[in-house]
């Protein structure tokens, strides 16, 4: 069988599957990788056979991928829809909001340092800081967290002060280097180049992968940078240690998104589903990713 002919079931190129070694994946979270890449821009639906298909080749069960939907649902990210003997599930709005915002920082443009201090008031606080430090910002004591991009929907009784740097010299890079874990996000940059980068070198020509492949090798591509992406503070060049690797593996990122691409969403158009039929193998919405992509 040649690559283009693969069935859905057929086993992974071995460069694909080298890509697994050693890699942990949470049912959930890799469930929202494939909604944000593959869903979101064309309408936000797909049939749950597609989500089991997709999560069984990197080894997650059925089982688990109908555990993780329905935790999904119950938090709000999704909704549940019938048609026949099918179940489909449908991205909340509020989740389509927030996962449109992500897409524009993984496929957009690098993202404009916008500075803020966010201030909790009121009892119990840790949970909010904590939320607070998942999206990237810095806690500097117990109620006051600052940041480099807007903060995410907060209670009421958080405060939220824009700010703006005032000086440019050698005490950012100290503030920097004692507010953020800043080894921690570069060895996960240095870990997804070396493990993205062997994948590139062997699989230079894609006419070696079969459609299938190309969508589960892009699929974790963009699932190992987001869980960066979303975390790292963002800082400003000024703000960064020399040798900062957040460069490199955005543009490794683009690159083997590129490449990958033409086959994978050959394979979308031709077995995902909605209630309505099969999903556009194109759509403006993912051809913009493209073109953004294109000049970086």
């Amino acid at each position: 069988m040649s690559p283009d002919n693969v069935k859905p079931g057929d086993g992974l190129n071995e460069a694909v599957e080298a890509l697994l070694v050693d890699l942990p994946i949470k049912a959930a979270s890799f469930i929202v990788t494939i909604y944000g890449d593959v869903v979101e821009p064309r309408g936000g639906v797909v049939w749950i056979g597609n989500l089991i298909e997709a999560c069984k080749s990197v080894g997650i069960t059925e089982t688990l991928v109908r555990t993780a939907v329905s935790r999904l649902v119950t938090a709000g990210r999704l909704v549940g829809e019938r048609e026949g003997r099918r179940s489909f599930y449908r991205l909340t709005e509020t989740a389509q909001a927030e996962f449109s915002q992500a897409a524009s920082l993984f496929y957009g443009p690098e993202p404009q340092v916008r500075w803020q201090f966010v201030l909790i008031n009121g009892p119990a606080p840790e949970e909010i800081m904590q939320g607070l430090e998942r999206d990237g910002f810095a806690r500097l004591n117990p109620r006051l967290a600052v940041g480099t991009h807007p903060a995410p929907p907060l209670p009421g009784r958080v405060v939220v002060f824009d700010a703006q740097l005032a000086t440019e010299n050698g005490a950012l890079r100290e503030f920097a280097e004692e507010a953020w874990n800043l080894p921690r996000f570069a060895e996960a940059y240095h870990d997804f180049l070396r493990r993205f980068g062997s994948f590139s070198q062997s699989v230079a020509d894609c006419a070696v992968l079969s459609s299938f492949d190309c969508l589960i090798a892009r699929l974790l591509l963009v699932h190992q940078y987001r869980l960066i992406m979303l975390r790292e503070p963002h800082l400003p060049k000024s703000a960064l240690p020399e040798g900062w690797p957040g460069d490199e593996a955005r543009h490794l990122f683009a690159d083997l998104y590129l490449r990958l691409s033409q086959k994978a969403e050959g394979y979308v158009g031709r077995y995902f589903v909605n209630d309505a039929g099969t999903l556009q193998e194109t759509t403006s919405a993912s051809q913009a990713r493209l073109s953004r992509l294109e000049f970086r």
